[in-house]
């Protein structure tokens, strides 16, 4: 794949209308689009299905986490939907992940099953807070292992944390990697980030950009901006 298919633009609104014009405005430069809890939440299945009709590719950014039984039901819907890629909590433990992982294996175009480490906003103190002990790096690290052994193609993950992953995991476990952001652009509420060009050195399999391409006064400049770096 080029860069550009492994480039996710985060579809952070909450208005539908916002994020299909992103779409149209971004399509044959950026084709692959996160539709995460915010959008789908006020939208439902229609958003997926208004973006994937448009031709874009869908990471669901639901972080399912539930009982086996309920997080393979809603494994099997995000399926249905046509998605390319989604997500569960990999804190919801080794069952619940084989429940997505058998839930995705029974539909003919397989999207690919990512669980969820540690939230790129949190640090060791935020951890510690939860009741966890280990730092960032060793707790995404044991969770990306007990995804491996769950049957999950990958994990979520800051770029930071990808050579320890690839290391214990092997080199086609899949990272996709959020918090990424260019010099050029703001950190927000996001901690431990890198730069999209930093990201692929390190091994990312996909990155998520938002706020720096949805954000720019001209989003087609700031992704060819983006684009540049490589």
């Amino acid at each position: 794949m080029e860069k550009r298919d492994k480039i996710i633009v985060a579809l952070d609104f909450d208005d539908q209308g916002k994020a299909l014009e992103i779409v149209n405005k971004l399509k044959g430069k950026l084709n692959f689009f996160k539709i995460g809890s915010h959008l789908f939440t006020k939208y439902g299945p229609s958003i997926v299905k208004e973006v994937v009709s448009l031709g874009g590719e869908v990471f669901l950014d639901l972080k399912f986490h539930d009982i086996p039984n309920t997080v393979e039901g809603a494994s099997k819907s995000a399926c249905s939907l046509g998605v390319k890629i989604f997500n569960v909590h990999a804190s919801g433990g080794k069952r619940m992940m084989e429940a997505a992982a058998k839930a995705a294996g029974a539909f003919k175009n397989r999207p690919l099953v990512l669980a969820v480490t540690v939230l790129t906003s949190m640090s060791d103190d935020d951890l510690g807070e939860c009741g966890i002990r280990e730092n960032v790096n060793e707790h995404v690290v044991k969770l990306a292992i007990l995804a491996k052994q769950s049957g999950l193609d990958g994990v979520v993950a800051s770029a930071h944390e990808i050579e320890l992953i690839k290391a214990e995991c092997g080199k086609d476990f899949v990272v996709l990697s959020p918090g990424i952001r260019p010099v050029w652009s703001d950190k927000d509420d996001q901690k431990r980030i890198v730069t999209p060009r930093e990201a692929f050195e390190k091994g990312a399999n996909y990155i998520v950009i938002g706020r720096a391409i949805t954000k720019a006064s001209d989003p087609v400049k700031a992704a060819d901006r983006i684009l540049e770096e490589f």
